[in-house]
């Protein structure tokens, strides 16, 4: 799949969830949706992850835009067929603009995926964690196993 294509899969996704769970769900509301193991829960997190540096809007719009331009950049230095890598990048990217629109629209980022033993998160955020994954395991991988 193009890069540019899957960046804007995972962009659309990703905000389609959030504008349907803001527009469907009262803020701190939850359904359990497999009881005490997996809620869908409304909620704002104005922080990173964990709800960390709450209200810090301005650096992480400022980190997020770094972070963006690394991903853009380091996407024209890797060759065409490193698709794994490329995978990651795509992922990484959709799921950075993702948290990124709601920052600069909303203030906050918008959380709703509920595993109860865990803080809340969002679909931005596994294209985030996946990508970043997919990206350690390219780079720990021996040379010679890289098939791509």
């Amino acid at each position: 799949m193009p890069f540019l294509l899957l960046v804007f899969l995972i962009l659309g996704i990703d905000q389609l969830s959030k504008y349907l769970i803001r527009t469907n769900f009262q803020l701190n509301e939850s359904f359990p949706v497999i009881k005490s193991i997996f809620h869908l829960t409304y909620v704002h997190n104005p922080g990173a992850a964990f709800g960390l540096l709450a209200n810090k809007t301005p650096l992480f719009v400022g980190v997020t835009l770094i972070v963006i331009i690394s991903i853009i950049f380091a996407y024209f230095r890797f060759e065409p067929d490193r698709l794994i890598l490329r995978l990651a990048l795509a992922l990484m990217l959709g799921g950075a603009v993702g948290n990124l629109i709601d920052r600069i629209l909303l203030g906050y980022v918008v959380d709703f995926l509920d595993f109860v033993f865990w803080p809340v998160f969002n679909l931005a955020d596994v294209a985030i964690v996946t990508g970043v994954t997919l990206l350690g395991w390219e780079i720990l991988r021996p040379v010679s196993d890289r098939g791509d």
